[in-house]
């Protein structure tokens, strides 16, 4: 069995891209930061940290607790979230709006109140998916945990490397809701804003945090279930900022930071011997071709 396969086998059910319009490199194209980094199907395996990231801000954790199947399927945000991001990052424009499209008419949908207290939000607080703040947040954590992920797993980015893909990534911010207001202009900003939420009051988790990181970490249908669920577990506590895996309540004893080690390695041993067929998503395949490359 691939050191890949707990993570990239979530991936199974997510549609490939269709042809699409011969030479329309959509939003990013080839040789673009997007196309680099997002190809690799392990980028997947932070994608659960990125999950317990975005419920740790309890208005997010109230969104997905009330208009999702959560409990059923936690993971599922995380296949949706993937089958946007790649049909928006290897699409033709057609494709790339029509993604961005069906995911801002699903956020129209999401706003209420929180019933509890948490952190510095009263009962009462409303919350709506639409909101740019909360945007910039989740599209936050998913620029670090591809990031992160990619450091570990693939390779050590070069100077300047996460900084062209932060840049080249601004317009998939503002599909999702992120106004040029919100947005941190530079990586450097970005990475301010990050040490922000990190260390300031924002991120809070409650009850409601806690019950849906219980799902996520231990999901009934995910083939990370079962003999995985340790290593699956330990991986996700590693790459998570220590605060955050204090406050979900997360071990980290010395037996998870050898799992986690462990594991690491051979994610990234994995990367290095995968054919292309296995370790790239095919999006970027279908994409190359519509490219004539």
């Amino acid at each position: 069995m691939s050191p890949l396969s707990p993570w990239t086998s979530l991936g199974i059910g997510i549609p490939n891209l269709p042809p699409g319009r011969p030479g329309d490199p959509g939003l990013f194209g080839p040789g673009t930061p997007v196309w680099t980094i997002g190809r690799e199907r392990v980028l997947l395996a932070a994608g659960p940290a990125a999950l317990l990231l975005q419920v740790a801000h309890p208005l997010v954790a109230a969104g997905v607790a009330a208009h999702s199947d959560f409990r059923r399927d936690p993971l599922g945000r995380l296949r949706s979230t993937l089958e946007a991001t790649l049909r928006i990052s290897f699409g033709d424009a057609e494709q790339s709006a029509a993604a961005a499209a069906s995911v801002r008419r699903r956020h129209g949908a999401v706003h209420g109140g929180i019933e509890q207290a948490v952190g510095p939000f009263p009962a009462g607080t409303t919350y709506d998916a639409t909101d740019p703040e909360l945007a910039l947040w989740v599209h936050a954590t998913l620029v670090w945990a591809a990031l992160t992920a990619y450091g570990r797993f693939v390779r050590v980015l070069r100077p300047g490397e996460a900084d062209g893909y932060y840049e080249a990534l601004r317009p998939f911010a503002g599909l999702f809701g992120v106004t040029d207001r919100h947005l941190p202009p530079t990586y450097a900003d970005f990475r301010t804003y990050w040490r922000s939420m990190l260390e300031g009051p924002s991120l809070a988790v409650g009850d409601e945090g806690r019950a849906l990181a219980r799902d996520i970490l231990r999901p009934p249908s995910a083939p990370a279930a079962g003999v995985f669920t340790g290593v699956f577990r330990a991986v996700t506590s590693s790459l998570l900022p220590a605060r955050i895996r204090a406050a979900f309540g997360l071990p980290w004893r010395p037996r998870d930071r050898a799992t986690a080690a462990a594991a690491s390695l051979a994610l990234r041993a994995g990367v290095r011997v995968l054919p292309p067929s296995a370790r790239y998503w095919p999006h970027e395949r279908v994409a190359r071709r519509r490219m004539g490359i």
